[in-house]
């Protein structure tokens, strides 16, 4: 009786040794689209290294190489965590989402391993494999995104285009929708050459296609519906965490740096996250001066503060104008930073490094008001800091009626690195992604105003108190981004992890049914009969 038995699988595209080093060069190159260089094209040269490196891998190869990609990618990207406190933060951030990363790569070689057996022709090669590949991928920047403790997704692929021509997408798609065609175009760009097909144009054309998309495709429309006129002030007080200060010193630094344009109209005054260095809901003197600058304003204040209500701490944003009731709305950051707001499982942490962990005092909860206020009959979004890189408050802040947005942010631990340039790459693609114009205003900056179409306005440098004073546009309708997000990142990221389920069990069940027939050949699929 012959012994069947599997013939063995392609092998890797490199060496286990030459791959470990090419993803460590991958994701240094992909640090390079990040701001502050911004680099958006080597998105294009890192991520097709990435899944050189996994093509061929068996599970355990491909953690490793998923390992040494996310460490040296986040190691560089999220170097800034480091300006304080010193490399623990820095290195356990890493060092977690690089194990995330890494616990992810498998399903990718998975991928490159299964659908060729399943659909070894061009259109499974070319079309259905960069699918697969493509979706797994945003579905790894999902999970990180979204786990531990609310999840990280700051080094999304889709956020380095803010300055490309593929920028636009992000409009009908989201920055996961982006993210997923970018990878789509190097998976297909990498099987096309494997194909050995470069003279035939008609094998290209998938290639083509998904490139026009992401050069040719126009920002989806929003309806101009006037304009509000803003003011917001860039106060460069001492609001970082190690900062020496006096009570009150924010607050007259802000105040200091709106004098410039205390005469001048407008429809709202916008200070940033940490604006304020009092509890005004408290404090009848910081209460009484926000009545002042309201009343001689003749317009509304939109600021921030810590405040207390019962036994919780909320990090709010306030609608503040004299003469009314206030504050006349509140919203609380939805979003606090782990270990950098409250400390999750304090005992646990606390156990691993005491002095740093007990630096964090403060435990601010989680809120849950709409990501809304409305400001003279207009509709403006809100997040604060860290809200604007998660999807869930820009996506409800638009379907709850926002027609603008004002961010408010507080870069001040973080002077001298690229966070502050990184998160407003993040609020320029907000404002693409819901043809929405964006004011971000940070404490120590970089400060903008933002166009619609992601482009600059005004803005005001780093590290220098200043105000800005512009008629922002206005605009209605929301984008594909917003009315289908949630159910496209499904699809595109846990569908694709469905979709490999579904590849595997096809690929597991031909090879039964070939066994069972004696039916194997030499193509490296099935079974073979040997003496």
């Amino acid at each position: 009786m012959p012994e069947r038995r599997a013939l063995p699988c392609p092998p890797p595209l490199l060496p286990l040794g030459m791959a470990t080093f090419a993803a460590a060069v991958a994701g240094f190159v992909l640090t390079l689209a990040f701001p502050a260089l911004g680099w958006w094209p080597m998105a294009f040269l890192a991520v097709p290294l990435a899944l050189i490196c996994l093509i061929g891998r068996g599970g355990w190869g491909a953690v490793l190489v998923g390992f040494v990609f996310g460490m040296v990618f986040f190691l560089v990207n999220v170097s800034f965590t480091a300006r304080y406190l010193g490399p623990v933060p820095w290195l356990a951030l890493s060092m977690l989402e690089a194990l995330l990363t890494a616990a992810l790569a498998p399903p990718l070689a998975w991928a490159y391993r299964w659908l060729p057996r399943l659909a070894p022709g061009a259109v499974g090669r070319l079309v259905l494999l960069p699918a697969l590949v493509a979706g797994l991928w945003t579905m790894r920047e999902e999970v990180l995104g979204t786990f531990p403790y609310g999840g990280f997704p700051w080094g999304r692929v889709g956020v380095t285009q803010v300055d490309g021509p593929a920028a636009q997408v992000a409009s009908w798609g989201g920055m996961n929708g982006l993210t997923f065609l970018v990878v789509f175009v190097c998976a297909a760009g990498i099987e096309y050459v494997r194909l050995r097909r470069l003279h035939d144009l008609r094998a290209a054309v998938p290639v083509v296609a998904a490139a026009a998309v992401l050069l040719l495709l126009p920002q989806f429309p929003t309806t101009p519906a006037g304009s509000i006129r803003v003011g917001a002030v860039q106060g460069n007080g001492p609001t970082g965490y190690f900062d020496q200060r006096t009570p009150g010193a924010v607050l007259d630094a802000q105040l200091a740096a709106t004098a410039p344009i205390l005469n001048e109209r407008m429809d709202v005054l916008l200070w940033p996250e940490g604006g304020i260095d009092s509890d005004p809901l408290r404090d009848d003197t910081t209460a009484a001066v926000l009545d002042g600058l309201s009343g001689r304003l003749r317009a509304p204040l939109l600021v921030s503060a810590i405040t207390e209500r019962g036994a919780d701490l909320f990090n709010s944003a306030l609608l503040w104008q004299a003469g009314k009731a206030n504050p006349v709305a509140v919203y609380d950051k939805r979003h606090p930073v782990p270990f950098g707001e409250y400390v999750p499982d304090r005992a646990v942490y606390r156990f691993f490094a005491p002095d740093l962990i007990d630096l964090i005092q403060r435990e601010y909860t989680p809120g849950v008001k709409p990501p809304v206020f409305d400001v003279h009959g207009v509709g403006v979004g809100l997040a604060i800091c860290f809200d604007v890189i998660y999807d869930d408050v820009i996506w409800d802040g638009a379907r709850g009626g926002a027609e603008v947005y004002m961010f408010q942010t507080n870069n001040a631990d973080f002077r001298g690195t690229d966070e502050n340039l990184q998160q407003l790459a993040f609020a320029r693609m907000r404002a693409i992604e819901t043809g929405r114009s964006v004011v971000n205003i940070s404490t120590v900056g970089t400060s903008q105003i933002i166009a619609p179409d992601g482009t600059e306005i005004a803005g005001l440098a780093a590290d220098r108190p200043g105000a800005l004073l512009e008629d922002v546009p206005v605009r209605t309708g929301l984008t594909p981004a917003v009315t289908i997000g949630p159910v496209l990142s499904w699809i595109l990221g846990w569908g694709s992890a469905v979709a490999l389920a579904a590849v595997g069990v096809l690929v597991r069940s031909r090879r039964r049914y070939r066994a069972d027939a004696g039916d194997a050949g030499p193509d490296g699929t099935g079974i073979v009969e040997t003496p």
